[in-house]
């Protein structure tokens, strides 16, 4: 479709030919000038059969968007995945008010604790709500195929570091969306009941992307390869090396 901005000229079968001034492609609502320089006519692209000045109808997807971007996220990953770029890893979490949910690509070595010092890209379900795109000079409502191209020109170093193979989270991936797409997620976090403990291996949680949707029913997920061990194992960063030379040293290159 044409881009859709004021200064579009465009065709009302009531009003004619008209200008738009303001466009809310969050509501499919526009405001448009049509003879009069003084006022405006606010018209709803889903019911007043808006046309562009060609003739060509300006359509408006009136069914809601999801809430979260998560479960297109997790068809792009399976795309990336299948051109072989498997070092590629989506986490999911809640942020602490439990609003919204933030999640993270991140590319290279598959370590799920240093995950946070992994290069890749962020995003915030607050921020998707109102500005719905993932960050990468994607388009609201874009293909998993336009969100893969989008990526692979907003940062094709980054991408190029997913480049390899990891069998075992590849399949596990791909089990996961076959039970969750396209209407629900998955989440990461470990979460402790009532404040107590950690539960070892609890079943992994899924959250539906839309309002309209029951909640979850289907069989456990199970949480994906190198997960086992971290609800009881400590986690704490290691000690720097004690250099006693008085050199710099050049950091070793790890996954």
């Amino acid at each position: 479709m044409k881009a859709l901005a004021p200064g579009t000229v465009i065709f009302h079968r009531h009003r004619g030919y008209g200008v738009i001034t303001s466009v809310n492609l969050l509501t499919g609502w526009i405001s448009a000038r049509f003879g009069s320089e003084a006022r405006t006519l606010d018209l709803n692209l889903s019911t007043d059969e808006v046309q562009f000045a060609d003739g060509e109808a300006i359509l408006f997807r009136r069914a809601p968007p999801d809430r979260m971007p998560h479960a297109r996220l997790m068809a792009l990953v399976r795309a990336l995945h299948e051109a072989g770029y498997q070092r590629l890893y989506l986490y999911s979490w809640p942020k602490p008010s439990g609003l919204h949910w933030r999640w993270h690509l991140f590319t290279g070595g598959r370590d799920w604790m240093q995950r946070s010092w992994r290069e890749g890209w962020y995003g915030s379900g607050a921020d998707y709500n109102v500005n719905p795109v993932m960050g990468w000079g994607d388009t609201p409502g874009a293909s998993t195929e336009e969100l893969v191209h989008a990526l692979a020109r907003f940062d094709p170093q980054g991408l190029a570091q997913a480049l390899g193979r990891d069998e075992d989270h590849t399949a596990w991936f791909a089990s996961v969306c076959d039970a969750l797409l396209p209407g629900y997620m998955y989440s990461l976090d470990m979460q402790r009941p009532d404040g107590g403990p950690l539960l070892d291996m609890p079943p992994v949680p899924v959250v539906p992307v839309r309002a309209t949707l029951p909640p979850y029913a289907g069989p456990d997920i199970p949480w994906p390869p190198g997960w086992a061990g971290l609800w009881s194992k400590v986690h704490a960063m290691p000690a720097p090396r004690i250099n006693l030379t008085g050199l710099p040293e050049i950091p070793e290159q790890t996954d």
